[in-house]
């Protein structure tokens, strides 16, 4: 059975969210949960919610590392975090992947320093699925884990995103842009003119720069950016939805006509929110990591774990490492790693 190491301390809300999210994913997606954190209150949640023979396993781990610590740091002098024997769990062949909602920097670096990358790969690239109108989802790549790239990297994003569009979302022939501040091919700094270059050159399917207001309609299957930009876009996003969600209600609810319609109006409202719900779409994978690596939003809810949780099980199923690999290899002027992760 797949086994899952899921992080049981890391987001806002735990160990609540983890281990609801994490006994839910036990018994419906027929894989075996690893909770790493300290196992007596864990020991005591899952019981308190009538956990008998569901396939969870329990790992101690004594520390936290948390969103305000110094990552440096705290990875290197928190040999007992929960994040770094999750990591360890994966890293010795003890789980299938990992899950976590804790500190996204700590997880990226933990995930340099014990697993390294897939062999070619530069740097790995956080992975998100945005939603749009018409429903296909965008990938858009990366979200934060590298904010200083090169040409190089982002092509081996766009690769990556495509294959991640394919065997999660189904997306049979993606359709990648280029994040830039037009759509002509001299838009852009200068990383974003060579970039062009090269995926016009090397990457099938590349329609060309696209824009912040492209992300949601649909057009466009993967949104290459460095991460810096392309966190500034999430995190603009996630506000953007939260605030457009309040201000419909107070609309709805300020007069006596308007509070009868939205009555009428409530399971549209309802489906609207779920399109928008970020814990639909569980984490996000770090692909190019070696192993599989799913990190999640700090805020997650038990729905959002189970999900993040589901798309662990499909990553490694699916065998989209390998598939990463291989594409990568065939990419002109495709060559190992210039320094080896520690």
């Amino acid at each position: 059975m797949l086994r899952i190491a899921v992080d049981a301390m890391g987001g806002d809300r735990a160990p609540v969210s983890e281990l609801d999210g994490a006994l839910r994913a036990a018994r419906d997606l027929g894989v075996r949960i690893a909770l790493v954190g300290p196992s007596e209150p864990i020991r005591e949640g899952l019981r308190a919610r009538g956990w008998r023979n569901e396939p969870i396993d329990i790992v101690h781990a004594s520390e936290v590392i948390g969103m305000g610590d110094d990552v440096t740091r705290a990875v290197r002098r928190k040999k007992d975090s929960t994040i770094r024997v999750g990591i360890q769990l994966v890293k010795e062949g003890k789980a299938d992947g990992f899950v976590s909602a804790g500190n996204t920097g700590a997880v990226v670096m933990t995930t340099a320093l014990f697993l390294g990358t897939l062999p070619g790969v530069e740097r790995p690239a956080l992975t998100m699925v945005l939603p749009t109108v018409n429903g296909r989802g965008t990938v858009l790549l990366d979200v934060g884990a590298n904010a200083d790239c090169k040409p190089f990297f982002l092509e081996q994003f766009a690769v990556m995103g495509a294959l991640y569009s394919q065997k999660i979302l189904g997306h049979r022939h993606p359709r990648i842009g280029l994040l830039s501040i037009g759509e002509e091919e001299s838009k852009g700094n200068e990383l974003i003119r060579e970039t062009h270059q090269l995926l016009k050159a090397n990457v099938p399917h590349f329609i060309g720069n696209v824009e912040g207001k492209d992300l949601y309609t649909g057009e466009v299957d993967v949104v290459v950016s460095d991460g810096f930009t392309g966190n500034v876009v999430l995190k603009t996003s996630e506000g953007l939805i939260e605030s457009i969600t309040k201000m419909l209600r107070q609309e709805m609810m300020r007069r006596l006509d308007t509070q009868a319609g939205a009555i009428l109006v409530r399971p549209a409202f309802q489906a609207f929110k779920k399109r928008l719900d970020y814990a639909e779409f569980g984490g996000a994978p770090l692909l190019g990591a070696k192993n599989t690596v799913i990190v999640c939003h700090g805020r997650s809810n038990a729905k959002a774990i189970y999900n993040a949780i589901r798309v662990a099980k499909e990553f490694h199923e699916r065998k989209v490492n390998h598939l990463i690999e291989t594409e990568l290899a065939a990419l002109p002027g495709s060559k190992p790693k210039t320094k080896a992760v520690p």
